[in-house]
């Protein structure tokens, strides 16, 4: 497997290395829609300054705007597209591991709206791919009668949901949803909800690095 697939950034944590910092926590980071690879590194460095950083750009292009997966409108997902690419990229991230020496146990993501949705259905389509998962401003990845959410094993992932109960994009019920979903298929979810809208607040930052910090270091 090629990391060609995705632009992609990697920054050790001592910012000079080739290789993940043994001991040290690294973090997905997983853009939002119209962002890239360094939309989130401030926010990476804010959650954990002493991560290595492996940084993921979307390869479906909205007109001008990255994303992870295709969708048919606002809320409307492509799903069929959303099952390839969340496939394609945990076998990516696979291949990231092994060429950068990255602890699958170390491993965070960290992702916001479309990239927090990737995140959600690599999960359940592939349980063993991440471990912790911090999703910001999520919503229900499994959305239609052809598509249901499949029965996978994560009694073994943490998951942290900051989402908030004035987003018209992602509404607190769906939050809701995932986190019920996620949490019947074995998974330890934390539900948070502030008051913002779609765009991250501090409450969320602070839930965030809360989560993150506690993550062990394997």
């Amino acid at each position: 497997m090629t990391l060609a697939t995705h632009h992609h950034l990697f920054i050790a944590s001592d910012g000079t290395s080739a290789a993940a910092t043994p001991g040290a926590r690294t973090l997905l980071l997983l853009h939002g829609t119209g962002g890239d690879e360094t939309s989130l590194v401030k926010l990476g460095r804010m959650l954990d300054a002493g991560a290595n950083v492996l940084a993921v750009r979307g390869n479906v292009m909205e007109g001008t705007m990255p994303r992870f997966f295709r969708r048919l409108g606002e809320g409307v997902f492509d799903t069929s597209d959303m099952i390839a690419r969340a496939h394609a990229l945990a076998d990516w991230l696979d291949a990231a591991q092994q060429q950068y020496g990255i602890s699958p146990a170390s491993l965070v993501a960290v992702g916001y709206s479309n990239g927090a949705n990737i995140a959600a259905a690599m999960m359940y389509l592939r349980p063993q791919a991440l471990r912790h998962a911090v999703l910001l401003r999520a919503m229900s990845v499994f959305r239609t009668r052809e598509h249901p959410a499949p029965q996978a094993d994560l009694s073994h992932a943490r998951v942290l949901l900051a989402s908030c109960r004035n987003d018209p994009i992602t509404p607190a019920r769906d939050a809701h949803g995932l986190a019920l979903s996620l949490q019947e298929r074995g998974a330890n979810v934390t539900l948070t909800l502030d008051d913002g809208d779609h765009a991250l607040t501090q409450q969320a930052v602070t839930a965030a690095r809360d989560f993150v910090l506690a993550t062990p270091v394997a």
